[in-house]
């Protein structure tokens, strides 16, 4: 309706003027207040036949979300992870992620629809004038604001519309399987990998730099060797997740100057075995300061007592690193005793 058409006092101008406002900008009132456009009745207000329509469209719209939900929980079921598919003009993609994007985008934008068209159509569309009060609301604010309330509840037919209510309600509270299910299977369950070690009574202690089994000749007072499991080698294809737990830095000590009674015990002739990982976020420990037998994190700078049963004396590590009990076979080369007592590297919610 164009501004020739609408009577004169329903144009904005008058209807300012009839509200207090200001028709024309002046020094005293530079903005003009333009009013509110008069209220157009919608299709809907006006035919129940039309309103009956809306409502079967938001409740297949709520009704295909609940569906693409579902669909969603059996493609992520049913679909094998390397099959592939030719999409136009995509190519060839994993037939997984299209499926489970398709149906997830299809759930959202159905309940985000319905959503809009039940707004859109039915809801109430009176438009409310409130005039500007102070941010903290008088008793007669707060009885009016929850009197609109109860109003809006009313007029959006939550209630009188049962076929909306009982669809949304029933698409809203399937959606959320969707998350439940991709935070299952975001990666397989550690169990108890996370608690074990390659290494095992008998393993013998491989120099990481010669290959070759270590003999208690080949530490010397004062010096740093990385040691891997005997059997594990570099092409092996689960290499870097043993080695991430099981790698070992061996330093040898006088007798005298080891601390801890537990550490003296499970070493051989002051060579003692500790895990290389570092008890923060498990960055591999590299520097070693021989006068004050310390060796440092080069990431967070976490510092090891390795004559104290290397317990944290500076940084943010939780917890001293694991010790691994060592001796020395018939056939003169050090070997382990057993797997490291506790789990190596950062804490875990599930360690206990």
């Amino acid at each position: 309706m164009s501004s020739q058409e609408t009577p004169e006092e329903n144009l904005p101008a008058e209807q300012a003027a009839d509200n207090g406002g200001v028709a024309v900008a002046d020094e005293k009132h530079p903005f003009a207040d333009p009013g509110l456009p008069p209220h157009e009745h919608r299709i809907q207000d006006i035919d129940e036949r039309a309103a009956k329509r809306s409502e079967r469209t938001v409740a297949l719209l709520f009704t295909l979300s609940m569906l693409s939900t579902v669909a969603f929980i059996a493609a992520f079921v049913a679909i094998p992870v390397d099959k592939s598919i030719y999409v136009w003009p995509l190519g060839h993609i994993s037939a997984l992620n299209f499926a489970l994007g398709m149906t997830l985008g299809s759930a959202l934008f159905c309940i985000g629809a319905g959503a809009v068209h039940w707004a859109r159509t039915l809801m109430s569309d009176v438009e409310l004038v409130d005039e500007r009060h102070a941010i903290e609301a008088t008793p007669e604010v707060k009885a009016k604001v929850m009197e609109d309330f109860r109003q809006g509840a009313k007029d959006s037919g939550l209630g009188r519309r049962k076929l909306i209510r009982n669809t949304m309600l029933g698409a809203l509270t399937l959606f959320p399987l969707s998350a439940i299910v991709l935070l299952r299977d975001l990666g397989p369950l550690p169990e108890d990998k996370l608690r074990h070690t390659l290494w095992a009574k008998g393993k013998l202690l491989v120099n990481m730099n010669t290959n070759e089994p270590l003999r208690p000749s080949d530490v010397a007072v004062g010096s740093l060797t990385f040691a891997k499991p005997e059997g594990l080698e570099e092409h092996d294809h689960d290499f870097q997740t043993e080695i991430a737990k099981a790698a070992l830095m061996i330093v040898r000590l006088q007798p005298d100057d080891i601390k801890d009674k537990r550490e003296l015990e499970w070493s051989h002739e002051g060579i003692v075995a500790y895990s290389k990982i570092c008890t923060h976020v498990g960055c591999p420990i590299s520097l070693y300061e021989q006068q004050t037998h310390h060796v440092l994190c080069p990431c967070h700078q976490s510092t090891f007592d390795l004559s104290d049963g290397a317990r944290v004396i500076f940084g943010p590590a939780g917890h001293a690193l694991p010790q691994l009990r060592i001796a020395v076979n018939d056939e003169g080369y050090l070997e382990a005793l057993g797997d490291f007592e506790e789990p190596v590297g950062p804490a875990f919610w599930e360690r206990g």
